[in-house]
């Protein structure tokens, strides 16, 4: 009786269970559930996948904010990490647990994730830690007053940028009423002044269960998942007020508008904001096509009318995917020796003419082609896929990422042009202009509607199934390896495994030449490179762009002194096709002159826009320090003004003389994971690069230790109201060091980690005057030249300048004089064990270290006595080595930019 009974239990605890939710719709490998509270859960199984994401998205954003708020969900997303009662240190649990995390805020939409290994005790903490944020998270004054400044300095990180504070105008002047017409990091005033209790009642009203998704992707299996969602979410209740959504329709605009702005810097922009269809609308496939026909590189008309034709150095776009009518936003930037009347010209006239010329078959299937191609990436990267779905549920529903595919692929030239027709017309765009005329023509956007009907009844494709539960243990890895060396010269390290979706990577690299040879090219390697996709003598870069696309596949292509790297993403079924086609950039580039003109202009405009950025001259003037080799050396550190000179002094000459001398086999690494026959890219290999060797003999490029050179410089960047500080310190060792382990966690309890080191527990945490700070040490792998290094950075107010150099200057004493804590030690070796094991669950990542195995002669027990190493270390080890490498904060080359002169104190702002 007792066995019955107890089985009864079960019985009916299994019926509880499935109470508490329903499965509501399912389609192409993801299924949505709903728990009695309202809480919408979506799961994603990957076996081949050694991670899981949880990614929940709240749907609250910029959107949603009253008079007063702007800035408020932002604010809001930072304040949620501070803590909850059974989480109260956030960031010290995501970095002892090697998650990836991140929170971000967006017109429609909040979201909170993490990665991170896939095991029951980190899935139990994630899972644990989103359901108590929910509706627990501490949302207290003394986290509001160390965190604004910090938003603050983020918001001024933007004002930095020409790009943002344009867009940020632009879009201002084009909406009268909309939230859209905001800016998601909001107003500095709202940011400063915002009182607690308003926070707190913003969180009690949108963050709630019935107001979130969560996604979840990765290693699992749905059922045992549905259990552990509903023990950590099924007690939530929904509070009994009804969240009411939005109801502001923006108006028709009258006329074309225009927007000047006048700050610091070298680079020209135009810029033109059309409004747009909301994301669920049948337009918005149609407008998503003829963005890829207007600014596509090389194909696109704009990219030909302007950048072709050296009149703009690039020209981009974006169309944000949005819950209501949103807008299509177009770029181009011109460098300052360039006419920026006339690209303003010609953009317009180039929009204005879609009415009379309409796009063509040939563009629509080239725009869809490159558009299915993202998708269809997007789709192989589960992790990726579900961070992205983020996006559409903020727009109203998870499904429209299927549909809007699928519009985009039946979509008809017929439809495509009526649409360019009716949204790109000058009383619809904000350049800044306004133009009177005696028949205004305006273009009503409907409101969003006919969504539930829309997304109900969809059923989707076929799945891409769930892939391999491959074991990522380093003898796992070691044992599913196959290594070795072709007649040719190429050593390979390949794994076959069942990814989802099919997906391979393949990484092919070839190194020659040395350090006297090597002597004098300047930037010529580099731009050699770069020309490898701009057309091959049999294809021209349309072509590859085209074939490409049509294979769903990617092929990145850079180059440094004389070395040459590929890197493949593909599928099994295209990867062989992608290879020849790589092998055919390799071995027959064209070397158009006029592709090398594009490039030097676009690389000079590059130079130009951070002619004043902070980041960029402190790191080149932190390079220009350290320098210890004379000009012409492969290593030397080029001033700004050598580096345009050099790259204005290129010509196809140059690089057809480089190819010749050093473009050859050398020596040679590939690397593939994925589901692919290795045998057949070994044959490949074998026969398309035989004799592919006449090159310059390779010998490593040494670069022995040399200790940093003191400084502590500040560069002044006037108008720029967001500061950087780079500091280095040498340090002799190498990875094969004794020492090393213990100095990479003392760096990870120094800088690293998520918001809980101890530069950003000062800076940030406790100072309130850095968005980011942090320290991390660079490691050599050469034992021989063991240069390495530590490394600090903080972005900041100039105005903080003081308080950011006291404190790098308390912190690394404190850290030389106290060394870490036990508890310190257990959560940067915890956090750094499980880092690892995400990173070699990424089959990117995991290439790398095989690569870097075979290029020194080592094998994967290497990363696991490394492992051993680190989990064996002391707080005696540890500190031991902080005592022996770590030097006072006056040791240090330090550079500081920013405008340090400005001495505006008052946060206010100056148009």
């Amino acid at each position: 009786m007792k066995l019955k009974f107890f089985f009864a239990l079960c019985f009916l605890a299994a019926i509880s269970l499935q109470a508490q939710y329903k499965q509501t719709a399912s389609v192409e490998g993801i299924t949505e559930y709903q728990l009695d509270n309202g809480l919408k859960v979506l799961l994603f199984p990957d076996n081949s996948s050694q991670t899981i994401t949880v990614n929940i998205t709240y749907l609250v954003g910029s959107r949603h904010e009253g008079y007063g708020e702007k800035g408020m969900a932002h604010l809001l997303e930072h304040l949620v990490f501070k803590g909850t009662p059974n989480h109260p240190d956030i960031p010290k649990e995501l970095s002892s647990h090697g998650a990836r995390p991140n929170g971000t805020t967006y017109y429609d939409r909040t979201n909170y994730f993490e990665t991170f290994n896939a095991t029951e005790e980190n899935l139990d903490w994630a899972l644990d830690l989103e359901s108590d944020r929910m509706m627990n998270s501490f949302i207290a004054q003394e986290d509001l007053e160390s965190e604004f400044t910090v938003v603050r300095n983020e918001f001024e990180s933007g004002e930095n940028s020409p790009f943002r504070v344009l867009i940020q105008k632009v879009t201002d002047a084009a909406y009268l009423w909309h939230n859209y017409g905001n800016s998601t990091i909001g107003n500095r005033s709202d940011i400063e002044r915002v009182p607690i209790e308003n926070l707190k009642e913003f969180y009690r009203k949108f963050y709630r269960p019935d107001n979130a998704v969560l996604m979840i992707t990765g290693k699992f299996e749905n059922e045992a998942m549905m259990e552990k969602v509903v023990e950590k979410f099924g007690p939530l209740k929904a509070p009994d007020m009804p969240i009411r959504d939005s109801y502001t329709e923006e108006p028709a605009q009258d006329g074309e508008k225009r927007v000047t702005v006048s700050r610091v810097g070298d680079i020209q922009l135009v810029a033109s904001l059309y409004h747009g269809p909301a994301g669920s609308h049948p337009d918005y496939a149609a407008m998503a096509i003829v963005e890829e026909v207007l600014t596509d590189e090389p194909s696109g008309r704009l990219y030909k009318a302007l950048v072709e034709s050296q009149k703009a150095s690039s020209v981009w776009s974006f169309s944000p995917f949005l819950k209501e009518p949103g807008f299509i936003f177009i770029n181009a930037e011109v460098p300052s020796d360039k006419d920026a009347d006339e690209v303003e010209r010609i953009l317009k006239e180039t929009l204005d003419g879609l009415k009379d010329n309409p796009i063509t078959e040939e563009e629509l299937k080239r725009a869809q082609a490159n558009l299915a191609k993202s998708t269809d990436q997007m789709m192989r990267n589960s992790s990726f896929l579900g961070l992205n779905m983020s996006e559409y549920i903020g727009a109203g529903d998870w499904r429209l990422a299927f549909i809007t595919r699928d519009r985009v692929a039946e979509a008809t030239l017929e439809h495509v042009n009526k649409v360019a027709a009716k949204y790109f017309i000058p009383s619809n765009r904000t350049i800044g202009r306004f133009m009177p005329t005696e028949n205004p023509v305006r273009v009503e956007i409907p409101h969003t509607q006919g969504l539930e009907e829309l997304v109900t009844s969809y059923k989707g494709k076929e799945d891409m199934g769930t892939g391999e539960a491959f074991d990522v243990s380093y003898d796992n890895i070691q044992q599913r390896l196959d290594q070795g060396q072709l007649d040719n010269g190429i050593q390979y390290g390949f794994i076959e495994k069942q990814n989802r979706a099919n997906a391979v990577n393949l990484n092919f690299s070839m190194r020659n030449g040395d350090v006297n040879s090597l002597m004098n090219k300047g930037v010529i390697p580099g731009f050699t490179a770069q020309m490898l996709n701009k057309g091959t003598t049999s294809r021209s870069r349309q072509q590859i762009e085209d074939e490409l696309s049509a294979l769903k596949s990617s092929i990145f292509l850079t180059g440094r002194n004389g070395n040459v790297y590929a890197y493949i993403s593909s599928t099994k079924e295209n990867l062989m096709p992608t290879v020849e086609l790589m092998t055919d950039m390799i071995k027959n580039p064209a070397f158009d002159p006029a592709e090398l003109e594009k490039l030097k202009t676009e690389r000079i405009a590059a130079l130009e826009l951070n002619k004043t950025e902070p980041q960029s001259v402190a790191g080149r003037r932190l390079s220009e320090i350290n320098n210890h080799y004379p000009k012409g050396h492969p290593n030397y550190a080029m001033s700004l003004e050598e580096e345009m000179e050099a790259i204005k002094a290129v010509t196809i000459d140059d690089l057809k003389q480089f190819y010749n001398d050093f473009y050859g086999l050398g020596k040679s690494i590939t690397i593939g994971i994925g589901t692919f026959e290795s045998e057949e890219v070994k044959a490949y290999l074998q026969k398309e690069f035989a004799g592919f060797d006449d090159a310059e003999d390779y010998a490593e490029i040494k670069s022995p230790f040399h200790a940093n050179n003191v400084a502590n410089e500040n560069i002044i960047t006037p108008d720029k109201k967001n500061a950087i500080t780079f500091g280095v310190l040498g340090v002799k060792m190498s990875q094969d060091d004794k020492d090393y382990p213990a100095l990479q966690i003392a760096a990870t309890v120094f800088g690293g980690g998520f918001l809980n080191s101890r530069v950003a527990e000062r800076l940030r945490q406790k100072d309130g005057v850095s968005y980011g700070a942090g320290a991390s040490l660079n490691a050599d792998s050469d034992k021989d030249d063991q240069n390495s290094s530590l490394f600090v950075y903080a972005i900041y107010n100039p105005m903080n300048l003081d308080k950011v150099q006291l404190g790098f200057t308390e912190e690394t004493q404190r850290f030389i004089d106290g060394g870490i804590t036990e508890e310190e030690l257990t959560n940067a070796v915890n956090g750094w064990i499980q880092g690892q094991n995400v990173s070699r669950a990424k089959d990117n990542e995991l290439a790398s270290v095989i690569n870097n195995n075979i290029y020194y002669s080592r094998d994967m027990s290497y990363q696991k006595e490394m492992e051993a190493k680190v989990s064996a270390l002391t707080v005696a080890d540890v500190n031991a080595a902080i005592k022996k490498y770590f030097k006072p904060f006056s040791e240090w080359t330090v550079v500081n930019a920013g405008d340090y002169n400005a001495g505006d104190a008052s946060g206010t702002e100056e148009e």
